[in-house]
């Protein structure tokens, strides 16, 4: 026999047979024989010829051996076969090679256990794994990342497969997972935590402080810091005292003390004598102040009359001078103080003159909302303009419609001058003023007219309309009186009226907005639509807990709305969308925790149309109902966006406490407007500016550490340094808000400065700091967050003021875009000159393509100065020549000079 030739040991996997080869040379025939019994002829597969270089023939034999042989074998020893060979030279056979059937169980014969060891310590995992034929083969994974041996510090133990870490280093903490494999399958243990910890030791004492007191018995103190090395992941704090204090005595300070002045001495050839004194009654001892004061005195000794070369040193004024200067100096006073009465008297007179024309001004320096009242009274008894002129108004009342200058374009800030607020009212005599109330913090108003009825084309602006007005859907829009001038909370829930010309309706803050097209709803008829935040009572979007939510579930209405076009609504969301980790879909609420999928955001469909951005998603609905993003993680690289803030605020039943409050919420104005409102209800202050993380998707855990504290001026309550948010809490945290809480405390009063720094990291992850520095006095102020410092309260805006693109130079775009043009200039085009050509089946379906793809690019972009993008998008269509020339009715020149125009 070859000796490579001769059969070899198999494994049957599952149900699939095995070949068994045997070859020999020179020979004339081979047959098997498996558990001593010959294998029948027509089982055999032959196949001969001849060696070139020898001139031998080659006998080659193959046989299958299927698992029903193999398990009906029930003999002493596994199912063996060989084969003999006859030739001209004699009889020859092979070796025995057996054939198993290969298995792995599922369980492990013993799972790795979860450890903590001290820093240098060693670690030892137990792991023994499933039986199975042939035996499994042993793997570790650190963190789900093959464990590499190359380091001499880890070890294996071949033999029962443990793994042994002689020297523990804080690098070595992680979860471990025992993998077991053969040819049939791989099997997982449990996975075992290992923590690596650092328990605490002192550093060396400071130097002792100087005595406390200048004089006498006093005490003086030295401290340390467990900071040698600090206690990490649970370590124990150091035991002992951290501060010493001694008694010390400081010999008292003696002041030095002047004694008598000497007799003055005789008097000079200068004029002058002397006299002088001693600072020794007593002398200054012991650090004592020094003498106040000359110690020498000089004086002229001749009244000044002494003369020196003959010249006079002292000459007194004529007193006629004197008397002439003294005249005019108290004249100059008594005119002043007449010129300061005459202008208080004028003052005081133009100020009356002003009333009786009835100018108020008043100091708006206080009013921190940015507000303007305007008054309007009416003159006369009745207004023809008025459908209903029998009602007779009353002359004391009079309107003052109040609202935030907000706006965004410039024709907004002329609100009070719209011709349709002004016409019914033509003898109106406007009083116009600023309010000034004092007022620290910001408050909302809510302003609604007197009952009256406007005709057609008279409509007020409902702006300001609170949320529980109730309208009809046809003929007279009726509203009752009410004025709310309490600061209230903000409410995630904004309501207008809309009619035929559409409007755009926001809830503050929140980054949620709808925009009702022009021409969405039929002539004549008016919705009161409304727009609300829900919190939703599970934090997850599917049964299995595979998808979550990225954005708040928002609800537009009311139910039964009958719109002709689609409306745009705008919904933040949390997801990075960078790369393609996610499957994101848009879900509708159907009752109680289930939701039923519209779409998928990358997919095709008619029923609605979605539009991601890095921040947003904008979505076309032609139903109301309660909608939310939702997505589902294709890998561990897929991550959300988390917003990181710390507030503090001083411990109330402590007035040496401080606490800090650290705040992981979803990256969304929503969720964070969330936890400032509490915590400006709380009294806290916002201590760094929030930053943002991406936390991914590979369950790893959230950890917070406080670093940096000064021990000398402040402690911490002790194992609260390090604090852990589990990945699920993290990952599905839409629901609450997630905080942890430092409670620090100060050594003293005088220490009214705290710096130090949070550190956030999920495990292996990137570190982000928020560096604190902060006075802990209450009345100190912090960073305030964007939207308190000039919060917008305008919750809609109705009309041609709630777009971008004017009415006409809308409808002409749309007459233009949705005829078919044979140079393919047509609503195709301009979708992708806008980037939005994705999806283009749902915008076929549409009555008017054009005008849906216009809404959802008003609603990308609600800045006035996006208007230049979309000019420069009409003209670069007018630049696009066609591939082949087709006759038509008007001149291709004639055709491009509207598209031109257009821009």
């Amino acid at each position: 026999y070859d000796n490579d030739k001769e059969p070899v040991d198999a494994y049957i996997v599952k149900s699939n047979p095995i070949k068994l080869r045997c070859q020999a040379r020179p020979a004339l025939q081979i047959f098997f024989k498996c558990n001593g019994e010959w294998v029948h002829q027509s089982q055999h597969m032959s196949q001969e010829h001849t060696d070139l270089t020898t001139g031998l023939k080659i006998r080659e034999v193959m046989i299958n051996v299927s698992r029903q042989q193999v398990e009906d074998f029930h003999g002493p020893e596994d199912y063996w076969c060989l084969c003999v060979a006859w030739s001209h030279l004699g009889t020859s056979k092979s070796r025995k090679a057996t054939v198993r059937i290969a298995y792995l169980r599922k369980n492990f014969e013993q799972d790795p256990q979860g450890t903590e060891v001290p820093l240098n310590g060693m670690i030892v995992l137990h792991c023994r794994p499933p039986e199975g034929v042939p035996v499994a083969e042993v793997d570790w994974l650190k963190n789900e990342e093959n464990l590499s041996f190359d380091d001499g510090n880890i070890m294996e133990k071949k033999g029962d497969h443990n793994l042994i870490i002689s020297e523990a280093r804080l690098s070595d903490s992680g979860n471990y997972t025992c993998v077991a494999s053969n040819i049939v399958a791989k099997r997982r243990s449990a996975t075992a935590t290992v923590i690596v910890y650092v328990n605490g030791g002192w550093s060396s004492w400071t130097d002792w402080s100087p005595c406390n007191v200048r004089c006498g018995r006093g005490v003086q103190k030295r401290s340390r810091t467990c900071t040698n090395p600090a206690p990490l992941n649970g370590g124990a704090f150091c035991e002992g005292m951290s501060v010493q204090k001694s008694t010390c005595n400081t010999v008292c300070p003696v002041d030095g003390g002047w004694g008598e002045w000497s007799e003055w001495s005789a008097c000079s050839s200068d004029c002058e004598r002397q006299r002088s004194r001693e600072c020794t009654a007593p002398e200054p001892k012991h650090g004592g102040r020094l003498c106040d004061g000359v110690a020498v005195a000089t004086e002229n000794c001749t009244g000044g009359l002494c003369t020196q070369n003959r010249k006079l040193l002292h000459d007194a004024k004529p007193q006629g001078v004197e008397n002439s200067s003294d005249v005019a100096l108290y004249s100059g006073l008594a005119a002043g103080v007449v010129t300061v009465v005459l202008l208080i008297v004028a003052v005081t007179l133009y100020r009356r003159s002003q009333s009786e024309y009835g100018v108020d001004v008043i100091d708006s320096s206080a009013l921190t909302g940015g507000f303007q009242s305007f008054s309007f009274k009416t003159s006369r008894q009745a207004n023809p303009l008025l459908i209903n002129s029998s009602m007779q108004p009353d002359l004391t009342v009079s309107r003052t419609y109040t609202s935030p200058m907000c706006f965004q374009d410039s024709i907004d800030k002329e609100l009070m001058a719209e011709r349709s607020l002004l016409d019914p009212l033509p003898d109106l005599k406007v009083k116009a003023f600023t309010v000034s109330s004092g007022v620290t913090e910001r408050a909302e108003y809510h302003v609604m007219s007197h009952p009256q009825t406007f005709p057609r084309g008279l409509a007020p602006d409902y702006r300001g309309v609170a949320v529980g007005t109730t309208l009809g859907r046809r003929g007279k829009n009726l509203f009752s009186p009410h004025v709310s001038l309490t600061p209230r909370l903000p409410l995630h829930r904004a309501t207008a009226v809309f009619g035929h010309a559409g409007g755009r309706l926001v809830v503050p803050n929140t980054g949620i907005s709808l925009l009702v097209p022009h021409g969405g709803i039929a002539e004549d008829t008016t919705w009161e639509m409304y727009m609300s935040i829900n919190q939703e009572d599970s934090s997850t979007a599917s049964d299995d807990g595979s998808e979550i939510f990225l954005s708040p579930a928002v609800t537009y209405g009311p139910p039964g709305l009958d719109l002709s076009y689609p409306i745009a609504m705008t919904i933040a969301h949390c997801a990075e969308v960078a790369a393609d980790n996610w499957t994101i879909r848009l879900k509708r609420h159907i009752q109680d925790n289930k939701w039923e999928e519209v779409m998928s955001v990358n997919e095709e469909s008619t029923s609605c149309y979605c539009l991601l951005e890095a921040q947003k998603c904008h979505v076309l609905l032609e139903h109301p109902g309660r909608y939310a993003l939702v997505g589902e993680p294709l890998n561990q690289e897929a991550g959300k966006r988390l917003r990181l803030a710390v507030f503090g605020s001083p411990d109330a039943s402590n007035s040496l406490g401080f606490t800090l409050r650290v705040y992981c919420v979803d990256d969304t104005p929503h969720a964070f407007q969330e936890v400032a409102v509490g915590e400006r209800s709380r009294g806290g202050r916002l201590l760094e500016e929030p930053k943002m993380m991406l936390f991914k998707a590979n369950t790893f855990s959230l950890q917070v550490s406080i670093q940096d504290v000064p021990q000398l001026l402040w402690s911490i309550k002790p194992f609260t340094t390090c604090q852990e948010f589990s990945f699920s809490q993290v990952w599905a945290s839409n629901q609450h808000p997630l905080q942890c809480a430092f409670t620090l405390e100060r050594y003293s009063h005088s220490s009214s400065q705290l710096s130090c720094k949070i550190s956030i990291r999920q495990v292996t992850g990137k570190e982000q700091i928020l560096q604190v520095y902060t006075s802990v006095v209450e009345n100190e102020k912090g960073v305030v967050p964007f939207f308190t410092q000039s919060d917008c309260t305008i919750t809609s805006q109705t009309g041609s003021r709630a777009f971008k693109i004017p009415l006409s130079i809308r409808q002409r775009i749309s007459t233009t875009f949705d005829t078919a043009n044979a140079n393919g200039k047509d609503w195709q085009l301009l979708a992708q000159k806008l980037h939005i050509d994705r999806n283009l089946c749902y915008f076929a379906c549409q009555e008017s393509p054009s005008s849906v793809i216009l809404t959802l690019w008003e609603a990308q972009h609600p800045d006035s100065g996006d208007l230049d993008s979309l000019a420069s998008a009409l003209e670069e269509i007018s630049k696009v020549h066609s591939p082949k020339a087709v006759s038509l009715s008007c001149s291709k020149e004639e055709r491009d000079s509207e598209f031109t125009k257009l821009a």
